[in-house]
C-alpha cells in the first residue's frame, strides 16, 4: 500500500515542533490549527446527540453531555499528546445506541449495570493492546481487507452524510429525501460550495464551507443563534463513578460485554487503517507504525467514559475531515480538545452548527477516503470478494464493525476453497472465528 510522497521540511524549534514533530510531519502550526477546527465542527454534535440517545435509558441529560464533552476531552487529549496522531476520541454512536435500546430498555438492565459492562469491556481493551495482541491482529490482516476497511470507512461518511442532511431518509425502503425542504436545499448549496473551493484548491475548503453554510442557516431559519452564550456545565455527580459491577457477571450481560469489546475493536481498528491511510501514515506492509499507542489512547477513553458516566469512547471517522484539511500530528487532536473544552463554558454556540452544514463536508471526505479501492486486485476473486463484503456491509448496514467481521469471516473461506488456505495467517483464523460468534451474540 503506497504511501503519500512529503517532501520534509527543514527542522525548526520551540515547544510545538518538539512535542509533535511537525517539520518531520511536513506541517505547520497553522495547518494543524485548521484541521483541528475542522474535526471539531464535524463532530460537535455527539455534545447533544449522545447524550438525547442516553436519555432513553434514563440517564439524565445535563450530566450525560458534561461526560460527553469530558470523556470527548480527555480521549481526544490522550491521542493527541501520547499518540501524536490527528484523531479525535469521543463517545461512539451506535455504541449508544445499542447500549440505550437494547442492553437497558431491552434487556431491563440498569444503566449503572451498563456502565459497569463497558468499564469491564475498556479494561480488557487496555489489557489486549498492552499484550501486543491488537498489534499483532492488525499487522496479520491481509492488505486487501485493510484497503477495504478504508474505502468502507469513507462510504460509511458518505452514508452519515446523506442522512444527516436529509437528502436521503430512513424507511422501507429508504429514500430520496425532499430536496424542497429548506435543510435539504442549504445542503446542497453547502455541497456546490465546498465542491467549488475544492476545485479551487482552496486552503480550509471544508472548514469554510462549514462556516459559511452556517451563517446562511441562521436568515433561511435552519439553525438559530443562541438565546444565551455562555452557560456553567451541569454536575455530573449523579452519574459518574456510579458503576454496578454484581450484576455485570452473568451470562447475558457477558454477552454485552464481548459484544461491546469486539465492536469497539472493530470499529476503531478499521477507523485508524482508513484515517491512516489518507494521512500517508501506513508504512510499505499497510501497517500503522506505533499502532499500539492510538489504540491504547482509545482504550483508556472507553475506561474514563465508563467512569464519568457515558458509553463507550473511540476513535471517530470524522477525523478524517481533518486530516484532509492537512492534519497530520497530534497538535491537531489537541485543538480538537480545546474547543471540546471550550463548550464546557459555550455550548449554546456549538449547537447552532447544523447537520446541513457539517453533512456537506462529510460527502466530500468520504469521496477522499475512496482511493484505497485503486490497491484491490479485482482480478484475484479471493481479495476481490472479502473486500467488497467489507466495503458494502461497513456502509450498507450503517456500522463498520459489521463490515469488518463479515470480511474477515468471508477472506479464510475463499483463500481455503482456493487451495491457498496456508497463506492465511493463523491469527485471522482466530480472528473470523470470534467474529462469527460476534455475529451470533448481536
Amino acid at each position: 500500500m503506497a504511501t503519500s510522497k512529503m517532501t520534509v521540511k527543514q527542522p525548526k524549534s520551540g515547544l510545538l515542533e518538539r512535542l509533535f514533530k511537525l517539520s518531520e510531519h511536513n506541517t505547520d502550526v497553522k495547518t494543524e490549527v485548521l484541521a483541528g477546527i475542522t474535526t471539531f465542527m464535524t463532530l460537535a454534535y455527539v455534545i447533544v446527540v449522545n447524550p438525547a440517545i442516553l436519555t432513553a435509558a434514563g440517564v439524565p441529560f445535563g450530566p450525560s453531555m458534561t461526560a460527553t464533552i469530558l470523556t470527548s476531552i480527555i480521549g481526544t487529549l490522550l491521542m493527541g499528546l501520547y499518540a501524536n496522531r490527528p484523531f479525535a476520541i469521543a463517545p461512539y454512536m451506535g455504541t449508544n445506541a445499542f447500549v440505550a435500546y437494547t442492553v437497558i430498555q431491552g434487556m431491563g438492565v440498569s444503566w449503572e449495570t451498563a456502565l459497569g459492562a463497558i468499564f469491564v469491556g475498556g479494561i480488557l481493551f487496555v489489557l489486549v493492546t498492552v499484550t501486543g495482541i491488537r498489534k499483532a491482529i492488525v499487522d496479520a490482516t491481509p492488505a486487501a481487507l485493510k484497503n477495504g476497511f478504508a474505502v468502507g470507512i469513507g462510504l460509511f461518511l458518505t452514508y452519515v452524510g446523506l442522512f444527516n442532511t436529509g437528502m436521503v431518509v430512513s424507511g422501507d425502503p429508504v429514500s430520496i429525501g425532499d430536496f424542497t425542504s429548506r435543510p435539504v436545499l442549504l445542503a446542497v448549496i453547502g455541497l456546490i460550495l465546498i465542491s467549488i473551493l475544492m476545485v479551487r484548491k482552496v486552503k480550509g475548503a471544508l472548514l469554510i464551507g462549514i462556516v459559511l453554510t452556517t451563517i446562511v442557516a441562521i436568515p433561511l431559519g435552519v439553525t438559530q443563534m443562541p438565546e444565551k452564550i455562555f452557560s456553567l456545565p451541569p454536575s455530573i455527580a449523579e452519574i459518574a463513578l456510579n458503576m454496578d459491577f454484581i450484576g455485570v457477571f452473568s451470562i447475558g450481560m457477558l454477552t454485552v460485554v464481548f459484544t461491546l469489546f469486539l465492536n469497539d475493536f472493530l470499529s476503531t481498528m478499521g477507523t485508524l487503517i482508513g484515517c491512516a491511510y489518507k494521512a500517508g501514515f501506513l508504512d510499505e506492509n499497510g501497517n500503522l507504525p506505533e499502532i499500539e499507542k492510538p489504540m491504547l489512547a482509545d482504550a483508556i477513553a472507553t475506561c474514563v467514559a465508563a467512569l464519568l458516566g457515558t458509553t463507550t469512547a473511540g476513535t471517530y471517522v470524522e477525523s478524517a475531515a481533518g486530516v484532509e484539511e492537512g492534519g497530520r500530528t497530534g497538535l491537531t487532536a489537541v485543538v480538537t480538545a480545546l474547543l471540546f473544552a471550550v463548550t464546557l463554558l459555550l455550548s449554546p454556540i456549538a449547537e447552532i452548527i447544523p447537520n446541513a452544514a457539517t453533512g456537506p463536508a462529510l460527502l466530500i471526505v468520504g469521496l477522499l477516503m475512496l482511493s484505497p479501492i485503486k490497491e484491490i486486485d479485482f482480478d484475484d476473486y479471493t481479495e476481490a470478494i472479502p473486500a467488497f463484503i467489507t466495503i458494502i456491509m461497513m456502509s450498507f448496514t450503517y456500522n463498520p464493525a459489521a463490515g469488518i467481521a463479515a470480511g474477515y469471516i468471508i477472506y479464510p473461506i475463499l483463500q481455503w476453497f482456493a487451495g491457498k488456505g496456508k497463506n492465511v495467517h493463523p491469527i485471522n483464523y482466530i480472528v473470523a472465528l470470534l467474529c462469527i460468534l460476534y455475529f451470533v451474540v448481536l
